[in-house]
């Protein structure tokens, strides 16, 4: 049978179309020490393999495994504007082991996706090492993952970041916000920063105030402020939760992502509850002034946008409410009594 495909006159490899597998396979090479330090009990296949496993340990009589999954949003045009790419995949991972930390689930493990047009080892090595430090700050394998190089998808020193988490937690200890009454306490984490959230808004107000940045904010350059990455309270609160419920007993938690203040605390209230925070109860930071300020906008879109200087809340009884904060304080977390919980008239969340 004769042949009706012309042969090239010089062939194209896959490489002179973009895609370097030789670059690829040195990366998994940075990776696998990275991943090795994240391993815990459980992990019984990891990177390498076309799928990792993990065994759920038998400590839970009645384990329900929690998902979650993020990426990091547009603070990624930062790191790539300030060549800053070793925080934001410790964002990465916070992203979505806080999320699951609010069912009142242990993060098992941990799986990311890095896509780029170019692969360039160095920038993706600084990313999944942030990656690896923020799994084992959460006591969260990092078994898994997968590496696109996709040239014409992405503009040149650009990728994209996913993760993936799923945790674990006893049946009849999850926490669903059902037994939140009125008159509980609103107790709130300090953040970090910005986190990952609202960098839109952020990156329009470097655009405004240009050469009229500060130096400093909070003591420190004004990228590494910005750029600081999300906080991780998976270690303290799973303590916190472990508590006997003669000293207190935690009812709801709340990771405040995108929509802020007021929109992540409702999501953990029943119907006809609000909660009402006090606007002056905690600090706000340079940043934060810095923020409002440039933006000129009002406390309640500052509420809307940003965590404001509270990553994490938690709905507490209000006799146990202070036994709760010194526990958590022992453990190196800045909390405040930041409102209550109060009957629903319009809005879930009020400010005062």
């Amino acid at each position: 049978m004769t042949s009706t495909t012309t042969p090239a006159a010089t062939p194209i490899h896959y490489k002179d179309a973009g895609v370097d597998i030789v670059a690829g396979d040195a990366l998994i090479e940075r990776i696998k020490p990275m991943a090795k330090r994240t391993m815990r009990e459980g992990v019984l296949a990891g990177i390498g393999g076309f799928g990792a496993m993990f065994e759920v340990s038998k400590k839970f009589k009645e384990p329900v495994l929690v998902s979650g999954t993020d990426g990091v949003g547009t603070k990624l045009k930062l790191a790539f504007e300030w060549n800053m790419h070793d925080t934001v995949g410790i964002d990465l991972v916070a992203m979505s082991v806080n999320d699951v930390l609010v069912q009142g689930a242990e993060p098992l493990f941990f799986l990311d996706y890095f896509a780029c047009g170019k692969l360039d080892i160095d920038t993706a090595a600084a990313v999944v090492g942030g990656i690896a430090r923020g799994c084992e700050e959460s006591g969260c394998a990092l078994i898994g993952g997968e590496t696109a190089e996709m040239p014409g998808m992405y503009a040149a020193g650009e990728y994209d970041l996913a993760g993936f988490c799923v945790g674990a937690v006893e049946k009849s200890k999850i926490l669903s916000g059902k037994d939140v009454t009125k008159g509980d306490v609103v107790l709130g984490l300090a953040s970090s920063g910005v986190h990952s959230n609202g960098f839109s808004l952020v990156r329009k107000c470097v655009e405004r105030a240009g050469s009229n940045m500060p130096a400093l904010l909070d003591g420190k350059p004004y990228r590494e402020a910005l750029m600081a990455p999300t906080k991780l309270y998976v270690k303290p609160v799973l303590e916190a939760l472990k508590a006997p419920s003669s000293e207190f007993t935690i009812k709801a938690l709340a990771h405040i992502t995108g929509g802020g203040l007021l929109e992540n605390i409702p999501r953990v209230l029943p119907d006809h509850l609000a909660a009402e925070l006090s606007v002056s109860s905690w600090p706000k930071s340079e940043l934060f002034q810095w923020l409002q300020a440039t933006a000129g906008i009002n406390d309640t879109e500052m509420a809307r946008t940003f965590n404001w200087g509270i990553g994490m809340v938690i709905v507490i009884d209000s006799a146990s409410a202070a036994a709760c904060k010194t526990f958590l304080e022992a453990q190196g977390e800045k909390v405040f009594n930041i409102g209550h919980i109060a009957q629903r008239q319009s809005e879930a969340v009020t400010l005062h």
